[in-house]
Parts: C-alpha cells; structure tokens; sequence
C-alpha cells in the first residue's frame, strides 16, 4: 500500500506537524535564501512513504503562477533511467536481452569503426563506454529548437570518430540513448513515447508525467526554465502551446510533477510493491542488473572530500556510488533553465527527489549533500560531523574562485570581420553529421548560419589573428574559434571552444567543414 503525502509550503511551516519536516523546511529555507531560485519542488521518500513534500516559489518568475505538487519540471537526463527501465520490462518479457548485438534490432545502424559496430550490444548503448568524445554529437540535439530528426541523429554517428577505445573508459554520451530508444520502439512493436507511457508511467500511476508531443491545455502546469541574466533569474526558451517531441526524448526529454516522481522513487524503494495492476513491476533479476556496475567511474575531488567516495561507476541509466561509506543510486538532470536530481539510499529504504526550473547546479548539489548526510551521518537518532547548507555552499563559492585548468583566454578585444578579409574563404560548408552552414556577407560583416539548427547563427569576429564566432543567441552561451586549413582545396575549416572548461554538449571538436558551394 503507497503511503499517502504530506505537503508542506513555505506559507505552511512544517513544525506543527513533523519536526523533521520543519528540519527540512530550514534546509529548503537556506538553500533558497542562498541562491534565490525561481522555483522548486523537494521531496523526501522513506519506507514507502512520502514524508516530507513542498514546492515553492512560480511557474514563471514575477507571473504569481505558484509551482504546485503537479507542475511539470524538465527532469533532463533523469529520463535515462525511466528509458533503461523501458528496456529491462522488454527483457522481462522476452522481447530482447542485454547483450544483443544493436544491428539486430537496427540493421542500418553504424558506428565509424566496423568492428565496434559489429561488437556492440544493446547494453553498451547505456553505459558512456563507446569511446567517443564527452557529448559527442550533442550539437544535433541542442540548443532547441532545431531540425534534425531521429534519424539524423543515429545516421550521423557513423562518422563521430572515437578518441578512445571502445569500452576502455567512461565518458558519457547522449546520442546512443537515441538509439537505445529506437531499440526498444523496434523490440516493442510501438514508438519509443507510447512504450515508455505503457510500460513505465502507466503501471505505476506516473500519469501526471510526460513525453513526447503534446498539448499544453492537457497536461499540469508547466514549469519554465530559467537563465542568470545580470544576477537575476530570467525566463528563456518558454513552452508554447503545443509541444514538440524531440530527438533527444529517450536521453532527455520527460517532464514529471512531485508526486509523479515520488511514485517514482517508491517503485525502486520498494521492490516488493506492485503496480497498478498488482503483478509485479520488474523481475528481481532486471532490478539487480540497472543497479549492477557496469562501468567503472573515477570519483570527483568533491566526492572524494565531501562524502569520502572510494567506488563510483555507471549501472543502466544510474549513478552508483559510495556515500560516508553508505550505497548510493543516483542520477542528475542538466538542461537549459532546468535542474533535477534522483538519489536513493537503499540500505536505508530511503531518497529524494529535487526539481528546479533555473540554472542551479551549485544548489543542487548542495541539496544533494545536505539531504543524502541526514541518513549516512546520523548515529542513534543524532547527526554525526553534518556539515550544513552554508558549508557547503561556501566551499562551492571558494572553488569558483580558484583559476580553472584551462583558462579561457580573452577576448574582449575583437572586431567584426569584413566579408573582403575572407574572400576565397565564404561559401557554404558542410559537416558530414552536422549539415551545412553558410559564411556568407550579410551588411557588411560576415555571418555563420547553421541550416539545421537556427539558433547557431553569429558573427564572425577578429581576436588578434583568430576568428571567432559571436553567437546571436544567448541560449548558445558558448563561442566557438574557426580555424581554416591552411591551403586545403577545397577551403576546410574546424572549430573548437573558446573557454576549454565550456559544457561538454557544445562539441565543437568533433566538427569538420569542406566548402560545398557558394552563397547564395
């Protein structure tokens, strides 16, 4: 029997009821005294029970739409577990296995090497073992909207080169959830969005949650993602009225409410639970696989120090880990404007789920901290060592202020180039994964336009001998050098990241141009 919630509000102290859950009211109260989010959603989850619930702060920031417990969040690559709970419910039921060669189910499916086509198998999709660069081909996916398909995206992998062996080291990825996704549409008889809604969101009563296209009047209030925009928190890429579904669904693309996500962590807590139906969920074998280590991860200097983290590696679409010596599951979730975080202590039949509609990984990973020590540090019902909000997020602060590794050098010196410094050099390119972008004259200075992803539109800039692209954009918040082959027919270009510390989805690297034709 699922326990009934709790909601508490800000508006609401928790002390009169619970003196645990006005202990969590504080610590929401610090965090968001700290960092002044737009909005969140927290619960906490403990022996099948929803023990603590608040939401707090808008929709829309300065609207006076108030987040509630059905407000749908982006959860971002919490998705990942949702899809590879997708998959083990297909091996569940005989429709294919962990270690079944890709091209089984996707015969045209292609890597740039043949043996690694060959070799790899539906397991290998889930666990950032590919060999290929840190958000390899992620420019297909984001900044949205954009053009590219489903198709497009598992086509190009083809010619992503690796920059590792294949299952030598972890280095996570996107793209190959796509495919993952597809595996299971093709092993499943149906799309990826109508299987994830039947077999994951519908057996245990997820129903407030969403994925793929849909329209705004039926569904739960959305929650809009926010950017930091001279120190203040400021809606970007808002929700129209219909919702269009993405390529990058299976690795990012579900949106789920408070209680949704609390049902969702009961069913991992709980294994004993049944759906909705009464059977069961997941056979005790597929449990213990998504929770297997699959590849091995080096721990952070902050898991390190912080929570004295010696084993770390990634299951199917989970982060396992050691936390003050307690087992750990997890998974965070990053997309423009929107942060989540699962986390799940077995052991302790106990976790927490945290949904913020702005750009707040340093208070998420405060949450993370401070929730995750109210089990791993507490001795015969006292805290043992526990560090607080304020610790912790003065210790994120002195971390910012250290010089990064690979300084950004500047460039605020910089001037547009003249459509006669590139003469020879403008045309139309083309990447064989990313598609064609033109550098054409537009009013005097030279423009760079993605065809497939309108966003990646700026203007080329000098800094010193380099040139620059200046993205229009803000949602694009990283700049890009071009750097031209010297004496290449035709004329060929790569580009890479100004800020070498940039997020890893720009991936620019991997990117390389031969001129096609001329502008138009």
């Amino acid at each position: 029997m699922l326990g009934a919630a709790l909601f508490f509000s800000s508006s609401a102290p928790a002390a009169a009821h619970d003196p645990r859950a006005a202990g969590l009211d504080r610590l929401v109260d610090e965090v968001q005294a700290r960092y002044r989010l737009p909005g969140l959603a927290v619960a906490v989850v403990e022996d099948g029970k929803v023990v603590y619930a608040r939401t707090d702060g808008e929709l829309v920031a300065g609207s006076g739409r108030k987040i509630g417990p059905d407000a749908l969040f982006k959860i971002a690559s919490n998705t990942k577990s949702m899809t590879t709970a997708l998959l083990a419910r297909l091996v569940d039921a005989g429709k294919l296995r962990w270690d079944d060669p890709v091209t089984k189910h996707l015969p045209d499916f292609r890597m740039h090497e043949d043996w690694v086509n060959r070799e790899m198998q539906v397991r290998d999709l889930l666990i950032h073992n590919s060999g290929l660069r840190a958000g390899a081909g992620d420019l297909m996916l984001w900044p949205e909207p954009n053009r590219f398909s489903r198709g497009d995206v598992i086509h190009g992998l083809r010619y992503l080169k690796p920059v590792h062996s294949f299952r030598s080291r972890y280095d996570y990825d996107n793209l190959l959830y796509i495919v993952a996704g597809e595996v299971a549409a093709a092993a499943g008889g149906a799309p990826y969005e109508q299987l994830l809604r039947r077999e994951v969101f519908a057996p245990l009563g997820m129903d407030g949650c969403r994925v793929g296209a849909f329209a705004r009047r039926d569904a739960a209030p959305l929650a809009q993602p926010h950017a930091r925009r001279g120190g203040r928190y400021v809606p970007v890429r808002e929700d129209g009225d219909a919702i269009a579904a993405t390529p990058m669904d299976p690795a990012g693309g579900v949106r789920c409410g408070l209680d949704d996500m609390t049902r969702w962590l009961r069913a991992w807590l709980d294994p004993a639970a049944p759906a909705r139906d009464g059977r069961p969920w997941l056979s005790a074998q597929q449990r213990g696989d998504l929770w297997r280590a699959q590849m091995p991860m080096t721990p952070t200097r902050r898991q390190r120090e912080w929570s004295g983290t010696r084993f770390a590696a990634y299951g199917y679409g989970w982060r396992l880990s050691d936390f003050d010596g307690e087992f750990k599951v997890a998974h965070t979730g990053t997309l423009m404007g929107m942060y989540s975080l699962t986390a799940l202590l077995p052991e302790r039949k106990a976790g927490f789920v945290v949904l913020i509609n702005g750009d707040a990984g340093d208070a998420r990973s405060v949450f993370d901290q401070v929730l995750s020590q109210r089990y791993t540090r507490m001795r015969d019902g006292r805290p043992r060592g526990e560090r607080g909000v304020a610790w912790y997020a003065d210790a994120i602060e002195r971390e910012a202020t250290a010089p990064p590794a690979g300084r950004a050098p500047d460039a605020s010196a910089r001037r547009p180039a003249k459509p006669e410094e590139l003469r020879g050099r403008l045309g139309v390119y083309r990447d064989p994964w990313f598609g064609e972008v033109g550098l054409c004259a537009r009013g005097g200075e030279v423009e760079f336009a993605s065809r497939k992803s309108p966003l990646m539109t700026g203007k080329i800039v000098r800094v010193g001998p380099r040139l620059l692209v200046d993205w229009d954009a803000e949602e694009v918040d990283a700049e890009a050098w071009i750097d031209f082959a010297a004496a290449a027919e035709p004329a060929a270009f790569s580009m890479s990241k100004l800020d070498p510390d940039a997020d890893f989805s720009y991936d620019y690297e991997d990117l390389a141009f031969a001129r096609v034709g001329d502008c138009g």
